[in-house]
């Protein structure tokens, strides 16, 4: 069942899309059977602990997954073209339209090339003239607060770790894609910084009418720049909505787990010990079911034999959950 909620017309769609990486001569899901899409314009946010696939369907999108011990299933499609089975050739071509933007800007870029050249690396693999990238470089650099002549001939070592981010961010702008993916662009940045690199994005998605998939584990940063949110566990989407829906009643238990681990001023919005279970799921002893029974105080017979499938919730969002919840929830959706 598709788990789109929105009614514009998507520019990439991701069905059934499975990834699976063979460790000791057996196949462990990083992701299982999800579906999605985002429109032009729209800001998809995937959030989920470590190890929930977010990083993984990113990676899958642009299919920079390792081709060696990778096993992959369903289909990505790109303004309603399959892109799933397109050559290197022609995938390399399309990587102009999709973009990517690191956790870690340093360890993508290669220290011994100058600011201008990391930001034009793009373009010469498009094949763009001299004369065109310099322009696309300048233009680039200045979306993100540089003057090309400044710091065109600097290298990486010498900007700070919020300045290499908006390095990379000009990077994946000079080749003007629709669609960029974000994978944990702010994780190792002070708060401060943080604030600065989200509200860049925001103004270039807005000025450029991008599409964003913005990856993170931080519920906080994901509300404030997400028009939908995807709840990740154990590599399946588990609840998919607006921003409202998600932080102001979650419907499923995990998303409610996530919600009541963050930290609040307030004691009186902070949620009393439930009673739920600690049992923890492994990739390598896949259980039957739902993956998060073991951790879930409402967990019942079907939940050990059955695998919850997303439906439409009472509140709008879709869910994958037997016994889904339907009343607001403290936390930060109230701050």
């Amino acid at each position: 069942m598709s788990s789109d909620t929105t009614m514009a017309e998507p520019i990439l769609t991701a069905t059934n899309l499975s990834v699976g990486f063979m460790r000791g001569g057996k196949e462990m899901k990083a992701v299982d059977d999800i579906s999605f899409s985002v429109a032009a314009g729209e800001t998809l946010g995937l959030v989920g602990e470590s190890g929930s696939g977010k990083t993984t369907i990113g990676r899958a999108i642009l299919r920079l997954l390792p081709s060696a011990n990778t096993t992959s299933e369903g289909s990505i499609t790109y303004k309603g073209a399959d892109i799933t089975g397109l050559s290197k050739t022609d995938m390399r071509n399309m990587r102009g339209r999709l973009q990517m933007i690191f956790q870690d800007p340093l360890s993508s870029f290669n220290p011994r090339r100058n600011v201008e050249d990391i930001v034009a690396e793009g373009l010469v693999i498009q094949g763009r003239p001299a004369t065109d990238r310099r322009e696309r470089v300048k233009a680039a650099l200045a979306d993100v607060g540089f003057d090309l002549e400044a710091v065109a001939g600097r290298r990486p070592h010498q900007f700070s770790g919020g300045q290499c981010q908006r390095i990379a961010i000009a990077r994946a702008l000079a080749v003007q894609p629709e669609l960029i993916v974000c994978d944990e662009p702010v994780a190792s940045l002070d708060v401060s910084v943080q604030a600065q690199v989200i509200n860049l994005l925001q103004d270039i998605r807005e000025s450029r009418k991008l599409a964003l998939i913005f990856i993170s584990h931080d519920l906080a940063v994901v509300k404030n720049v997400s028009d939908r949110v995807a709840v990740l566990y154990m590599g399946r989407i588990v609840e998919i909505g607006t921003g409202p829906e998600i932080y102001e009643r979650p419907a499923h238990p995990y998303t409610r787990t996530l919600l009541e681990a963050v930290p609040v001023v307030d004691a009186s919005r902070k949620l009393e010990p439930d009673g739920r279970r600690t049992v923890m799921p492994s990739r390598n002893r896949p259980q039957s079911g739902c993956a998060f029974r073991g951790r879930c105080p409402r967990a019942s017979t079907i939940c050990e034999t059955t695998i919850p499938i997303l439906g439409q919730a009472p509140r709008g969002q879709m869910v994958a959950c037997h016994h889904p919840h339907d009343e607001p929830a403290p936390g930060i959706a109230a701050a």
